[in-house]
């Protein structure tokens, strides 16, 4: 479900004289005039702005689509995005359609709750999954979420808000009755494997990590985290490359596998307690006894052995010189 922006949120201003086509006039009047007493922008309008309005002002399927024309037109006309290219709006439209749509919202929210979150490899590919599936079942595009930032998700008062780059916003609301919101665990699951790989890079102690949680303490982003994909492709040996996102062919490929029961089984791999002997620490070495004496004998041996080395070597010398003369003189009867 998606929140109206506010006025300032607008991405630029509206043009001085906006040209309406003969006839759409009066269907952009409508608009125009529920905008102001609304305080919305009429243009530029973000799709939220338009699917309250059809909301509030009920008609026939021929009449709502009428007006979303006439509001599309204005739009391309002066060089802005049409607020009516959206699934939020065309479930207005269609409700066979909206029935389906929540029907598979239901079903993606029941697969991501099913993902393990605990485990290596498989917890990983888990909590990356279950996030894709809560993100998919809001109706965001796959193209969209393959291009979302770590900034672009927040959590408050329960409510998983997620704005888009091209600045619609998304939520996903706790449960009417029971108030919980598993969308909201689902999403700080992974927040807290990005916070752990902030600390420690690598995925060395992440696996470790995956076995036996805890909490992390997540410092509030900086602008290099910030622009970090919110989603990353893994290989299989659980690496994240940071600066990678994932492809919107990979997130509708996995979706679909997901929704199928034909997504990938990730194994759930034995990994053997840390080393938790301090490396810093200098391993305690038992001498011999008669280590020194031993030693001191031997340079001493050695020092013996190699005096008579210089005598050697004088002589080798001596027998070289006699050598090059000898053969000076035969060069020199040639």
């Amino acid at each position: 479900m998606r929140t109206p922006p506010a006025r300032h949120d607008t991405l630029r201003p509206a043009p001085p004289e906006v040209v309406v086509p003969t006839r759409y006039r009066h269907d952009w009047a409508l608009f125009v005039d529920w905008c102001l007493a609304a305080d919305h922008s009429p243009i530029p309008a973000y799709p939220e702005t338009l699917a309250l309005f059809v909301r509030e002002h009920p008609a026939a399927i021929a009449t709502q689509r009428r007006r979303i024309s006439a509001i599309n037109a204005v739009h391309t006309r002066h060089g802005y995005p049409a607020p009516g290219h959206t699934e939020e709006v065309r479930r207005h439209l269609n409700t066979a359609r909206a029935e389906r749509f929540d029907r598979l919202a239901q079903l993606l929210a029941q697969r991501a709750a099913e993902l393990p979150h605990i485990g290596w490899p498989s917890g990983l590919f888990g909590r990356r999954d279950a996030l894709l599936l809560v993100l998919a079942s809001t109706g965001m595009s796959f193209a969209d979420i393959a291009r979302l930032r770590r900034r672009n998700i927040i959590v408050r008062d329960r409510v998983l808000m997620v704005t888009t780059a091209d600045g619609q916003r998304f939520r996903v609301p706790p449960d009417p009755e029971t108030g919980d919101n598993p969308a909201v665990a689902i999403y700080q699951r992974w927040a807290q494997i990005q916070a752990f790989l902030d600390v420690y890079p690598g995925t060395h102690l992440l696996r470790y990590h995956l076995i036996d949680p805890a909490e992390i303490v997540a410092d509030p982003l900086d602008t290099q985290q910030d622009r970090q994909p919110l989603l990353c492709p893994i290989d299989r040996w659980g690496h994240l490359p940071h600066g990678q996102s994932m492809t919107a062919q990979s997130v509708s490929m996995l979706v679909r596998a997901h929704l199928s029961g034909r997504a990938p089984l990730r194994k759930t791999l034995p990994v053997g307690a840390p080393d938790v002997t301090d490396i810093g620490a200098e391993p305690e070495i038992e001498l011999d006894p008669t280590y020194y004496e031993r030693g001191t004998a031997a340079r001493r041996r050695d020092h013996e052995t190699l005096d008579d080395l210089a005598d050697v070597f004088g002589e080798i010398e001596h027998r070289a010189d006699a050598l090059l003369d000898e053969l000076m003189a035969v060069l020199e009867r040639l």
